[in-house]
């Protein structure tokens, strides 16, 4: 029997690959010859570099960055085992995560430490990067990444703005001719999952803005800063992104990244599924086993669990999702491929308790699944 194992993280518990581990600890207890294929999965935020080095060989590159605040930090990197492909995480440089409650602000976080990740990237001469920009504590539309780069962003007497997204209404010029010539001649994919547009009342700081900080006030200022930024990089890089759907991820990054870099957005889960080769597993697989740690009614657009189940419904694959919490409107999986879902939830508990005995509960479960499987083979 092959049994195919490829979760997403259960958020502030455990990352892809511990999670696999776990279900699979559990799943050997009763069928100990069952051969295990572990594909950690990742949709662009946190945990994409570790989930595709899973699947695909390299290594780990540390080095060191700025914060979204400008304080000097240990950031990483990852680079495919040909030594041309890089894998970046925009959290790990320029994440929400990095900073306290108090000390989220929009209005002057910077981008600027992605931008140092992906120099690094060129100076480990890697000329493909795949930049997952996930969790991001900004709304700078990129500029601080341009910057890092390179870029020179002057007001009207041709003085360098300073960094944040309160700077970029004071932008007058935009003078890319001493960005990393490097850059020419690398290709920039960046994992994507949202549609929304730079701007208006689905842009990036409307709908974003908040979460990072932003109080009503703030938004509004900050929707006019991405705007007439937009005009900007229309008026002298001849890219006019700020309609284009996904321009507005991550605070306007996709945006930037589009404009400066000519990067390409694609839905997350399709970047590490393709570097995974996921499909091709699917096919081998008699049984697929999903997961992350809470699935609802928007699982169904664009999540991990989504997009695994869609794979496996094409190959007329049976797949059991496995989840920390099963919201409302959960059952909508059911009609891209889901089989069956369980909650990892054996008792009462906190959601402390929950955190912390989560390898227990998903071995557990994986030892549920187990005979669920076992019963299956059975049958057939």
């Amino acid at each position: 029997m092959n049994v195919l194992i490829a979760p997403d993280s259960f958020k502030d518990s455990l990352s892809a690959l511990q999670v696999a581990l776990c279900l699979k600890k559990g799943m050997e207890k009763i069928l100990p010859d069952a051969e295990y294929v572990l594909v950690p999965m990742a949709d662009g935020g946190e945990g994409t570099v570790e989930a595709m080095l899973t699947s695909v060989k390299g290594r780990i590159v540390k080095t060191s960055v700025h914060d979204p605040l400008m304080r000097r930090i240990d950031s990483f990197f990852g680079v495919t085992e040909e030594g041309n492909v890089a894998i970046i995480e925009m959290a790990a440089a320029s994440g929400l995560e990095l900073l306290r409650e108090n000390e989220r602000d929009p209005w002057i976080t910077t981008s600027f430490g992605t931008g140092e990740l992906i120099k690094a990237a060129l100076n480990n001469h890697c000329t493909n990067i795949i930049l997952g920009i996930g969790g991001s504590a900004t709304n700078d539309a990129g500029a601080g990444m341009a910057m890092a780069l390179g870029a020179k962003l002057n007001d009207d007497r041709n003085r360098p703005v300073s960094l944040g997204a309160g700077e970029l209404n004071r932008i007058k010029t935009i003078d890319i001719t001493e960005m990393d010539y490097r850059l020419l001649s690398t290709k920039v994919l960046v994992a994507c999952d949202v549609t929304n547009p730079l701007t208006g009342s689905n842009g990036a700081s409307k709908i974003y803005g908040p979460q990072k900080g932003a109080d009503a006030a703030m938004v509004d200022k900050l929707d006019e800063n991405l705007s007439l930024f937009a005009k900007r990089m229309k008026e002298q890089l001849g890219r006019d992104v700020e309609a284009m759907p996904g321009a507005g991820a991550a605070g306007g990054m996709g945006a930037g990244l589009m404009a400066f870099l000519g990067a390409k957005l694609l839905r997350g889960f399709d970047i590490v599924a393709d570097i995974t080769g996921l499909e091709q597993k699917i096919v081998l697989a008699d049984v697929i086993i999903t997961g992350e740690g809470k699935v609802d009614g928007q699982s169904q657009f664009g999540k991990t669990t989504a997009g695994v189940a869609q794979l496996a419904k094409k190959h007329k694959k049976p797949v059991i999702l496995v989840a920390g919490t099963i919201g409302n409107g959960a059952e909508l999986l059911y009609a891209h491929g889901i089989d069956a879902m369980f909650s990892i939830i054996d008792k009462p508990m906190t959601l402390d308790e929950a955190l912390k005995t989560a390898p227990q509960l998903l071995e557990k479960m994986g030892e549920r699944l187990g005979r669920l499987t076992l019963r299956m083979w059975r049958e057939e």
